[in-house]
C-alpha cells in the first residue's frame, strides 16, 4: 500500500513529532512547531549529518553566523535583485499563486503569454482572468534600532536606511566568514565551512507540509577549491550525498534520483547544478543540491566591501579568488523523507499495524522500558533500575507503564523505538529480560548486564 501524506501528517501531529505553527490560535501558514519526538528524531539528522560531513573529516569547520545581517549582504549576493518567485493574481477572487506551481509544463521563468496559453483556471474560484507575471522577491524585510511604523510615510529615508532582511539562506553567513576563517586558522585549500541554522523564505504558496515552508532549517557546506580543480571535487561531494542519504539515514536509492539542471533553471550564482530528487507521497520533489558557485560569491564581496578576498597557496605563493561547491539540504526536507520511508503499515490477524521502521542511530527513543505490571511495586523498582542504567549508557530511553503490555508496544511501534524491554517476573528470578524487536515483533530473552 502506497504512503499517503495525511497519514504521515496524522501521525506526526498525533504522536508529537510535529504539530501546526501556533495551532492554539487557529495556526499560521508554512509555519510548523516540532514536539518532543519531532525534535529528537530532527537532531539526531543534524547531528549525522554533523559528524559525517565535519567531524570525521580534517578539511570541514564549523561556523553559526547570525541571522539578521548587513543589508549589503544580499545587494552582493544578488539576492535583493534576483530571489524572486512568479507571482501571478486572479482577478475575479484577488487570490495569488505562485504561477509555475499551479500550471503544468512551466518553469519559474514563465512569462505573462506563456502562463496564459496553459488556460490554467483558478484554484479558489474556477476562473480564467488572470493579470500580468510579477516577480515576487520572497525575503522577509524588518527594520533594525528606532524605527516606527510611521516612519515608512513621514520619514522614508530613515526606514530606508534601517531596512534588514531575514536570511533567506545559510550560505552567506558563511561566504562573510570566509576572510574571518582564512586570517585566523589558515586552512589549506580545499577546505569547507559547513553552518546548521535558520532560513526563511516568503514562499507565495507554502504547502504538502514541511516541504515548502516559510521557515525552515538548513545545513549546508561551502567547500572552497582552486578554479581549476571544481570538476573533480564536484563529482566527490556527489558520491558523498549519496552515501549519506542511502548509509548513513537510509533512504532507499531508487527513491533518490539526479536532475541535472539546465541553465535556465539554475540560480543566477550557479555554473552547474545537481537537483537530488527524492520520490515523496505526493510526487517527485526535491530533497537537495549541488551547486557550483564558481567565484560569484567571494567576487561579489570583494566589490561590494572593498577587502581582498584572495587566497594564498602556502607552498607557491601563488593568490586567487577561490571557487566554491556547495551541497545544500533542508532539514524539513530531509525528515519528510526519512518519515515517507519509515512509515509502514502492516495487516496480520485482521488487524492493521502501523509503525515507523526509523534507523536505530535515528529514532528518537533507542529503547522502551516496561514493567509487565505497574502495580506490582517489585517489577517497578526493578524495571526503574534498568531504566536507569540504560538512560544513563544511552541518553535517549523512555519509560512506559500505561494501559496493557500490548497497547505500548503497538505506541512504541508508530513512534519508531527499534526495541521494547519488559521486565517480568523471571527478572526477578533470573536477571534476564524480554526484549522485543519492533520490525519483527520477536521476543528474546537477554541478561541485564548485556542490554
Amino acid at each position: 500500500m502506497a504512503t499517503k501524506l495525511e497519514d504521515i501528517v496524522s501521525l506526526c501531529k498525533r504522536r508529537g513529532f510535529v504539530f501546526p505553527g501556533s495551532d492554539v490560535y487557529g495556526g499560521m501558514a508554512g509555519t510548523w512547531d516540532f514536539g518532543p519526538l519531532g525534535v529528537a528524531l530532527k537532531k539526531n539528522l543534524m547531528d549525522a549529518w554533523w559528524n559525517f560531513f565535519v567531524e570525521k573529516r580534517d578539511d570541514m569547520y564549523g561556523v553559526d553566523a547570525a541571522i539578521i545581517m548587513n543589508p549589503r549582504t544580499w545587494v552582493a549576493s544578488g539576492h535583493t535583485a534576483t530571489f524572486a518567485d512568479p507571482l501571478v493574481e486572479c482577478k475575479e477572487c484577488k487570490s495569488r499563486f505562485r504561477a509555475d506551481k499551479i500550471a503544468d509544463g512551466i518553469s519559474e521563468s514563465v512569462t505573462t503569454e506563456e502562463f496564459l496559453a496553459t488556460h490554467t483556471k483558478c484554484p479558489v474560484c474556477g476562473k480564467e482572468n488572470w493579470g500580468p507575471i510579477r516577480k515576487f522577491n520572497m525575503m522577509f524585510s524588518t527594520h533594525v534600532g528606532a524605527v516606527l511604523p510611521e516612519d515608512a510615510n513621514e520619514n522614508p529615508e530613515l526606514a530606508e536606511k534601517n531596512i534588514a532582511y531575514l536570511r533567506p539562506e545559510t550560505a552567506q553567513g558563511i561566504f562573510t566568514n570566509y576572510k574571518n576563517v582564512v586570517d585566523t586558522i589558515y586552512p589549506n585549500l580545499p577546505f569547507g565551512l559547513a553552518q546548521q541554522g535558520k532560513a526563511f523564505r516568503n514562499e507565495i504558496s507554502p504547502r504538502d507540509f514541511i516541504l515548502r515552508d516559510r521557515e525552515c532549517s538548513q545545513m549546508e557546506i561551502e567547500y572552497f577549491v582552486r578554479p581549476d580543480a571544481w570538476e573533480g571535487e564536484f563529482e566527490k561531494l556527489r558520491t558523498l550525498q549519496h552515501e549519506f542519504l542511502e548509509n548513513v539515514v537510509k533512504l532507499p536509492a531508487e527513491n533518490i534520483h539526479e536532475l541535472e539542471v539546465p541553465a535556465e533553471d539554475r540560480a543566477h550564482y550557479s555554473k552547474r547544478t545537481i537537483d537530488f530528487m527524492f520520490d515523496y507521497p505526493n510526487g517527485e520533489e526535491e530533497l537537495m543540491g549541488l551547486a557550483y558557485r564558481t567565484d560569484f560569491d567571494l567576487s561579489n564581496i570583494q566589490r561590494e566591501s572593498g577587502k581582498s578576498m584572495e587566497y594564498r597557496d602556502k607552498n607557491t605563493g601563488e593568490t586567487f579568488i577561490p571557487h566554491v561547491i556547495e551541497p545544500s539540504i533542508g532539514v524539513e526536507r530531509l525528515f519528510l523523507a526519512i518519515m515517507s520511508t519509515a512509515y509502514t503499515e502492516e495487516e496480520k490477524d485482521g488487524k492493521t499495524r502501523v509503525l515507523l521502521k526509523l534507523p536505530e542511530n535515528l529514532a528518537p527513543y533507542h529503547f522502551c522500558v516496561s514493567p509487565l505490571l505497574k502495580n506490582k511495586p517489585e517489577l517497578v523498582e526493578k524495571a526503574r533500575e534498568v531504566y536507569t542504567m540504560l538512560k544513563n549508557k544511552y541518553g535517549n530511553i523512555t519509560w512506559d507503564d500505561s494501559g496493557n503490555i500490548g497497547k505500548r508496544y503497538m505506541k512504541q511501534d508508530e513512534i519508531g523505538t527499534p526495541k521494547c524491554i519488559v521486565i517480568d517476573f523471571d527478572t526477578l528470578e533470573d536477571g534476564t529480560v524480554t526484549v522485543r524487536d519492533r520490525d519483527t515483533t520477536e521476543q528474546t530473552r537477554v541478561k541485564i548486564e548485556e542490554l
